[in-house]
């Protein structure tokens, strides 16, 4: 499926340099950034946009941007993807191995050697919990269960690309039930997406694609994913047509986190799970990266969606 919105004229010049410096302030490390209150009032506008969306059905969870490395392992993310996770980590021991090991730093040595792994990770996807939640209530009702969910994500794929950051804001409509279910569910969000877009007057479009899964096992997860149609990305063409960028993804996950957490309904039938994600900050950078840097000289159906 390729649906296209509208071209983009050709830029003149790269707008990263300019964007870097007005809506960011470097902390360090590439695709990790303070964002300005000119950045964030626009996240936030769109966060308001994606909510007026929301199915008043939906259950509305916030997550923090660490979770359970027990759960992670479970759901199958360190078999597909170990090259992105990060775990939290800390000094452990005595006292005195602890200030040791602090120490070490004030003398140029290398205290993070002494680290140890908690029983937490830097969330890598805002849905990733809510199956466990779903799961402990026991039987899934005949209409199944629509979440709205969110949460700050990492994944450990530095670059200097804006629209690839290391940390970034994720929100998520997640629908789990019975395949029939599913597929509705998705069909909708494709067509409600670009509409989404064509308000924010953001060329796109909208294709199968592949998550980046690890190594020579991954490519063939990858190819199985595109002949079963599993996965579609709303790209916007930033650096280029040839070069798009994914803001939004349509996901179907088949059977795989109801097997994982024995979901299932009340004649045993294991329930399937579809996911619509917004990259909030990738929408944001395509907003001042297609537009310019004034918001109250954007597109007028921009500026009426997102209220200013």
């Amino acid at each position: 499926m390729t649906v296209m919105m509208r071209s983009k004229p050709t830029p003149s010049a790269d707008p990263q340099p300019l964007l870097l410096d007005t809506l960011f302030r470097p902390m360090g490390a590439d695709g990790v950034y303070a964002r300005t209150q000119l950045y964030e009032d626009v996240v936030e506008r769109l966060t308001l946009m994606i909510t007026r969306e929301r199915d008043a059905r939906a259950e509305v969870f916030r997550f923090p941007p660490v979770m359970s490395r027990r759960d992670l392992e479970k759901g199958g993310y360190l078999k597909s993807f170990p090259n992105l996770l990060a775990c939290a980590c800390a000094l452990h021991g005595s006292e005195a191995d602890i200030r040791a090991a602090a120490n070490r730093a004030t003398t140029g040595g290398d205290w993070t050697s002494a680290l140890e792994a908690t029983d937490l990770v830097l969330s890598p996807a805002a849905c990733y919990p809510v199956y466990p939640i779903a799961a402990a209530r026991g039987i899934v009702p005949r209409d199944g269960y629509l979440f709205d969910v969110a949460c700050d994500c990492f994944r450990r794929e530095p670059s200097r690309d804006l629209d690839r950051l290391q940390s970034f804001r994720m929100r998520e409509y997640v629908r789990i039930g019975t395949p029939a279910q599913i597929t509705e569910f998705r069909e909708a969000w494709l067509t409600r997406a670009q509409d989404l877009a064509a308000q924010l007057a953001l060329p796109c479009r909208v294709e199968q694609a592949s998550d980046p899964f690890f190594g020579r096992t991954g490519q063939m997860m990858a190819i199985a994913q595109l002949q079963q149609s599993l996965k579609f990305e709303l790209l916007v063409p930033l650096h280029s047509e040839s070069r798009p960028t994914a803001c939004m993804s349509f996901n179907y996950h088949r059977d795989h986190f109801g097997e994982t957490w024995e979901l299932a309904d009340a004649e045993g039938a294991v329930s399937h799970t579809g996911c619509v994600a917004f990259g909030m900050d990738r929408l944001a950078i395509a907003l001042f990266w297609t537009h310019g840097l004034d918001p109250k000289s954007w597109p007028a159906s921009a500026r009426q969606a997102l209220g200013f």
